[in-house]
């Protein structure tokens, strides 16, 4: 086929498989399941991929699907990654689709990327003749919650041979029929850090007789936001939140012996991410020791930054140009939210892109993780129309 007819004939693909991508998603959508626990939704995508005769389908972990399409001639291997779960979060819109799982939800979107590369890969299969090369579709478990599914997908060897890796994340921050592109830095690398203060409990009335640890926290969370405002160059991103405080108070006349803080560290700088433990318990040693307080501090690591590949976003970028427009395109700044699609960068070069999700008009505006949080559906025709275009373009197909 020419590549005007192939083109054409995508554009008809897409828009015939409109309905059929929104149902899925909203399906998707009320049975949500959580990090590790994607039975039911792994299983329905592996029965969905069953039926498209090209595909080679398999089970690389008990709640990922991979599927393989071999195009009819030689090229390169490309791979597109959907993450399929849910998070704990009681849903609060009123929609037709709302989850039929108690206080477990998709507010992220995963339920659209799960619909869009379903499609995709039941339209891709349809020009194997055509293709040049080969499409690897892994729908991941388990993006949410560290250590993430990425890191498993990768261990399996999902990615050998592969030359590129692409995904789409749909963004409510960003206005439907947008296509936000970053080179280089995307989203944050997302750590985590539990600090327990340990003092000497007592009565209210006498506070001389204790060591307060709700006054130690105090201070220590003070010390803590100094390192970002007052320590750090403010050109370089930095985020300290302290995401949670329990002083274990048991009655309005008692002063606690502990208290038990967390919270998360964003950064892009690997540099950082060696520094900042250090600096962080130097700080709260120093306060601990003018209170004659104790303590405990545990940091934890969490998903690499997902770093964009250059020369891979100028290829995408470039086929996009010229396929959907300049109008589409927005340069997207940095976010510091988190994204284990970085395990697949480490291995191959690829790039992670963000389809708008937004439309204030229609009242979706609220944030990702967010108890009321939807997407407009006409981003899944864009999201689709992206992965299918990009995969052909990265192919030299069109």
């Amino acid at each position: 086929m020419l590549k005007s007819e192939i083109l054409a004939a995508i554009e008809e693909m897409v828009l015939q498989n409109q309905n059929e991508l929104i149902q899925t998603r909203r399906v998707i959508h009320q049975n949500p399941e959580l990090s590790f626990k994607e039975i039911q939704t792994s299983e329905r995508i592996y029965n969905a991929l069953q039926e498209i005769p090209s595909l080679s389908v398999s089970r690389p972990t008990e709640t990922s699907v991979l599927a393989v399409l071999k195009g009819g001639k030689e090229g390169k291997a490309l791979a597109l990654r959907s993450d399929m779960d849910a998070l704990a979060i009681q849903e609060e819109n009123q929609i037709d689709y709302q989850s039929l799982q108690p206080g477990v939800m998709h507010a992220c979107g995963h339920d659209g990327h799960i619909a869009m590369l379903l499609s995709a890969a039941k339209i891709l299969a349809r020009f194997q003749s055509e293709i040049k090369g080969e499409i690897r579709f892994i729908f991941q478990h388990a993006e949410e919650y560290h250590p993430g599914g990425a890191r498993e997908i990768v261990r399996q060897g999902v990615l050998k041979g592969v030359d590129g890796i692409f995904a789409v994340h749909l963004w409510v921050p960003l206005s439907v029929g947008k296509i936000g592109i970053a080179r280089g830095p995307l989203m944050a690398a997302p750590d985590n850090f539990d600090i327990t203060i340990l003092g000497k409990g007592g009565h209210a009335a006498m506070p001389q007789e204790t060591i307060d640890p709700i006054l130690v926290s105090a201070q220590v969370i003070t010390g803590l936001q100094a390192l970002v405002s007052r320590m750090n160059n403010p050109l370089d991103p930095l985020v300290l939140s302290i995401t949670g405080i329990h002083g274990g108070g048991t009655a309005y006349n008692v002063i606690p012996s502990q208290v038990d803080m967390k919270g998360t560290v964003r950064t892009f700088s690997r540099e950082k991410r060696r520094e900042i433990p250090a600096v962080m318990e130097k700080m709260i040693a120093g306060v601990c020791s003018a209170y004659g307080a104790g303590y405990t501090f545990q940091y934890e690591l969490g998903y690499d930054p997902v770093i964009n590949d250059d020369s891979f976003v100028s290829k995408i970028s470039d086929i996009l140009l010229r396929t959907v427009g300049a109008d589409a395109l927005e340069t997207v700044s940095p976010v510091m939210g988190g994204e284990d699609f970085s395990a697949y960068l480490q291995d191959v070069p690829g790039a992670l892109l963000f389809i708008g999700a937004g439309n204030a008009e229609k009242g979706i505006v609220n944030p990702h993780h967010h108890p009321r949080f939807n997407i407009d559906e006409e981003s899944l025709v864009i999201g689709l129309r992206v992965l299918i275009l990009t995969s052909m373009g990265f192919l030299d197909m069109i």
